[in-house]
């Protein structure tokens, strides 16, 4: 990368809205405890900056946060939704699947809605069921919106500014454990939508991951690696639209592909890529995913709801064998 910095996930993502207010007077954020950076200083320095009319504080109320933003959409602005996490989001869900997601299809591309629904996801640390959620295909299911998870802080900020430019409603689910996570932004950088990135190369299998547990892929990666085992390591980035060009060539090439979630894997998006997959290249194919039980909160219990390395490249085998 060219003059790129080292910026946490969470620095990445104030960077690219700080990119787009300044450029655009229509980006305005909402949501609880914006005007403070955020729960996870996620929009630090905004309200500072930009002030309290572009950076609102809203009541606690989801319904009344996506709402409000879903009317600001309609009526010219580019609003930024933040829910906290995804499993708040559930109380906004009218405003976002039957009025944000349907509006542009009912009304015949007379109304817009270009809104990003900040949504975090994932295990949350000792946070127990109503705090660990990943509820990805939910909306990857829903017409009309477009489905981001970046995994890294170059693509938190790339695909942020990305989401604001679509034009269209964008359910964006960063993780809620990776704000911390560093690594090297270059602000010149474009990802586009719909576009995956190949993480490492290789001719045994097709790996095929997002968000966080990218990472624990890429553990899984230099343990087979060492074993001779060579894996096409692909991030998926967007899940809707979905890169099917490179993970299909990958699978032809390979003959077997082997997707990864943390979330539950019955019913889970991986579900889509493998059978999406398995009819075009008729490639041998696994799925590895949580349990379909509740997060627990005991450190115990949790970690039965985890996938880690170990399972990744003990799946991986198995497919190579």
């Amino acid at each position: 990368m060219n003059d790129a910095q080292e910026r946490s996930y969470a620095e990445a993502a104030a960077l690219a809205l700080a990119h787009e207010m300044q450029a655009d007077e229509r980006v305005v954020v909402l949501g609880e405890d914006v005007g403070r950076g955020g729960i996870f200083g996620q929009y630090k320095g905004l309200q500072e900056r930009f002030g309290s009319s572009r950076v609102i504080d809203t009541p606690i109320s989801e319904a009344a946060i996506m709402g409000a933003g879903v009317g600001m959409a309609l009526a010219g602005l580019k609003p930024v939704v933040e829910m906290r996490v995804v499993d708040f989001a559930l109380c906004g869900m009218d405003e976002l699947v039957n009025q944000a997601a349907k509006n542009r299809y009912m009304f015949g591309g007379q109304g817009r809605v270009p809104l990003v629904a900040r949504m975090p996801g994932g295990i949350w640390d000792a946070s127990a069921a109503q705090h660990s959620q990943s509820l990805e295909a939910w909306f990857a299911h829903l017409p009309g919106v477009a489905v981001v998870c970046p995994a890294t802080p170059q693509d938190n900020f790339s695909l942020l500014r990305a989401a604001l430019a679509c034009g269209d409603p964008v359910v964006y689910i960063e993780h809620k454990t990776l704000w911390g996570m560093r690594g090297a932004v270059d602000e010149s950088l474009a990802v586009p939508l719909g576009r995956a990135a190949r993480v490492r190369r290789g001719d045994a299998l097709t790996l095929v991951s997002w968000s966080r547990q990218l990472r624990v892929c890429q553990e899984a990666c230099e343990q087979l690696a060492a074993e001779g085992i060579g894996v096409d390591l692909i991030d998926l980035r967007t899940l809707w639209p979905w890169d099917r060009e490179t993970v299909l060539e990958s699978c032809a090439r390979t003959g077997r592909l082997l997707v990864v979630h943390e979330a539950i894997q019955a019913a889970g998006f991986g579900a889509e890529i493998a059978a999406t997959a398995a009819e075009a290249t008729g490639c041998r194919v696994a799925r590895l995913g949580a349990p379909r039980i509740p997060v627990g909160y005991a450190p115990v219990l949790e970690a039965e709801s985890r996938i880690d390395a170990a399972a990744v490249a003990a799946a991986a085998r198995r497919l190579v064998g």
